[in-house]
């Protein structure tokens, strides 16, 4: 699908948590805005059945996990059902299924897995090797030279989503513009706009969101095209996240993401988030669908 120019401005973070109990362990989250038929983002519709699972779930065990699978597209300026199945209770450890709906059909199907904190070996092997943000220029900045669509690109990633953006080394888009091939890989800072609830599952369900930004990109950039251009069809067809630590959304997370593999009219894409002291915080693993038209 191309990519709306005219994109209006993103709904607050914030406003993930405001569902309304419907009963029954369903929740309705209100329009997210956008005319009708607007694609929904699904790093929004994730991030929206989280935070339904994670109102059935007591505050002692935060989510470790999420699997989910995108079974039709969302319409952005219409209400989402999300509809709570209480897997099990068990002694560490709780899972929750949750299918997001919208006129009575599924789109999207999501499983997670909550924790208490436990104790046990601790080791990281993923390092931060990152310009600071402060140190980066702003994207209007570092786009300034770029192709008039690189550059419209950016205005619709600004209308698109609630974060502030700095990106670390070239944009594969930067390339494509001028028909080259990329490195199927980029890397950038993120942080919301606005200033999050102290509630920590405020910035998970925001993290959640993030994760699915930009990351089937890196599968095309190789081919010298982006994400909306003609004759290509893409999608996402599963995510994964596993949580790793808290962090803050509203403070600077460093993303890398990559893609390691597409064949067969689909995409294998991965990414890895921290926190600015170098922590891992976050791991991401999506499948998507790369198709060129016949």
């Amino acid at each position: 699908m191309a990519q709306p120019l005219d994109a209006p401005s993103p709904a607050p973070l914030a406003a993930l948590l405001d569902l309304t109990d419907s009963g029954d362990d369903v929740l309705r989250a209100a329009p997210r805005g956008g005319g009708a038929g607007e694609r929904a983002f699904g790093g929004a519709v994730v991030a929206l059945s989280l935070a339904a699972a994670a109102r059935t779930v007591g505050a002692d065990r935060p989510v470790h996990s999420l699997h989910a699978y995108f079974v039709r597209p969302g319409d952005r300026s219409a209400p989402v059902d999300l509809r709570v199945t209480r897997v099990r209770d068990g002694g560490s450890y709780t899972t929750r299924e949750v299918s997001a709906e919208q006129g009575g059909a599924a789109i999207l199907v999501l499983s997670a897995s909550f924790s208490r904190t436990g104790t046990g070996p601790e080791h990281q092997v993923p390092a931060l090797r990152a310009t600071p943000p402060e140190a980066l220029p702003r994207p209007e900045e570092a786009l300034a030279g770029a192709p008039e669509a690189a550059r419209a690109w950016l205005d619709w990633l600004d209308r698109r989503h609630p974060f502030d953006f700095r990106f670390d080394g070239p944009l594969p888009r930067v390339a494509a513009g001028r028909g080259e091939p990329a490195e199927p890989r980029q890397r950038f800072w993120f942080r919301s706009r606005e200033a999050l609830p102290a509630d920590p599952l405020a910035h998970t369900v925001a993290l959640a969101y993030a994760t699915d930004m930009l990351l089937l990109a890196t599968a095309v950039a190789p081919h010298a095209t982006v994400i909306g251009a003609p004759g290509l069809a893409t999608a996402s067809l599963d995510h994964a996240v596993w949580f790793h630590r808290p962090a803050r959304a509203d403070d600077w997370l460093y993303c890398e993401q990559e893609s390691t593999w597409a064949g067969g009219g689909r995409a294998m894409c991965s990414g890895r988030v921290f926190d600015p002291d170098g922590r891992l915080v976050a791991t991401v693993a999506q499948e998507g669908m790369v198709r060129t038209a016949r």
